[in-house]
């Protein structure tokens, strides 16, 4: 689904606007067309009632903002292996393997399906991000001929740092991100 299309747009809002747009669509479609064709002209507003009933299962299994806060913020208390030992466990949970390693530039590689991601998170409590991390982790990445590259960082990169890492493809997991993981392993 693109992702600024209309259903997208209403899968990551609130789940009763799309609930509000079938009604209004329902309403006008039975005041508008004759009273045969109306029930049809009607059953164009279903599309809007799935989305809202998907964006409600979404909303209702995803952890509050308060939540996440306050995972943030025992993240940012924990040690390095109290991290990395959460960070596997979510990864497990999510149906990987994961193995710590002890090279520059990637802390975890993950494996599921055949693909390899490797992982730099030892930075995850950093104020400042650059771009040198990130280029050590494209280069272990390159060295392990792994898939992809995952950077954790509870603080949002800098600019350059952001750019540079899009430019590479390598993924960002934010705080948010990160506590989000976190919090669906603990369902």
């Amino acid at each position: 689904m693109a992702e600024n299309s209309l259903f997208a747009i209403l899968l990551r809002s609130r789940w009763w606007i799309s609930l509000l747009i079938c009604a209004a669509v329902a309403l006008v479609s039975l005041a508008v067309f004759p009273k045969d064709i109306s029930p049809f002209a009607a059953l164009g507003a279903f599309p809007f009632f799935i989305v809202g009933c998907m964006a409600f299962y979404q909303q209702m299994h995803a952890p509050s903002p308060a939540r996440l806060a306050q995972i943030q913020e025992t993240l940012r208390q924990q040690s390095w292996g109290d991290f990395c030992g959460q960070l596997e466990a979510a990864w497990q949970a999510e149906g990987y393997t994961v193995q710590r390693l002890n090279m520059a530039g990637a802390d975890l590689l993950l494996a599921r399906n055949g693909q390899a991601l490797m992982v730099n998170a030892r930075r995850w409590k950093a104020a400042n991000h650059g771009v040198e991390p990130l280029r050590e982790l494209v280069d272990a990445t390159r060295r392990q001929q792994a898939g992809g590259s995952v950077y954790a960082a509870l603080q949002p990169l800098g600019e350059n740092a952001a750019a540079w890492a899009a430019e590479h493809g390598v993924t960002v997991l934010d705080g948010t991100a990160l506590a989000t993981l976190i919090a669906r392993k603990k369902r």
